[in-house]
């Protein structure tokens, strides 16, 4: 019974996975559909905007210097075996917090999406652009947004933890 329970589990956090990969794919094929290299277009204002560009290189294009050989072990290699781990991670850890699940649910869905796109295009599709006069991103992609949720959902895990942790040893001083 428990290794059923353990299996369904396991299954529902690979459908956030695959939510996840899906909801970036899609939005990627609609932005190279409508989309032209470069081209802004305004969606609130000039405050939000889609611009499609083909990003060879990792976070605001770090890396895409790189000689091929190097930029394919560090951007797409290194960053297979952390998802294959992660994956693993999540399989053999069963009583993981939800929220930190979840967390990594989204960091892998979000990871798989831009290294399939390494890996079929030779380079990862952006086309999110945010620009509020103080607060201003790179251009990016719903899985840059996984990832970015993923890494929130697992500092607010750790803040949870860390405030119980905090409760649980004023409770032990205060029944002493």
């Amino acid at each position: 019974m428990v290794t059923n329970r353990n299996s369904i589990k396991f299954a529902f956090l690979l459908l956030i996975v695959a939510l996840n990969l899906g909801c970036d794919q899609v939005s990627k094929v609609i932005a190279r559909k409508n989309i032209e290299p470069y081209e802004q277009i305004d969606i609130i204002k000039d405050r939000f905007t889609l611009t499609l560009v083909e990003n060879t290189g990792a976070f605001l294009s770090a890396g895409s210097n790189l000689p091929n050989f190097l930029r394919i072990i560090v951007l797409t290699v290194l960053p297979i075996i952390v998802l294959a781990y992660g994956l693993w991670f999540l399989y053999s850890n069963k009583h993981l917090p939800r929220l930190m699940q979840i967390g990594v649910c989204f960091l892998i869905g979000g990871g798989i999406g831009n290294i399939y796109d390494r890996i079929v295009y030779g380079s990862v599709t952006d086309f999110l652009h945010m620009d509020f006069v103080i607060f201003r991103t790179g251009i990016f992609n719903m899985a840059d947004v996984s990832i970015m949720v993923g890494i929130g959902l697992l500092l607010l895990q750790n803040l949870i933890a860390a405030r119980i942790k905090k409760q649980e040893a004023m409770q032990e001083e205060v029944s002493v």
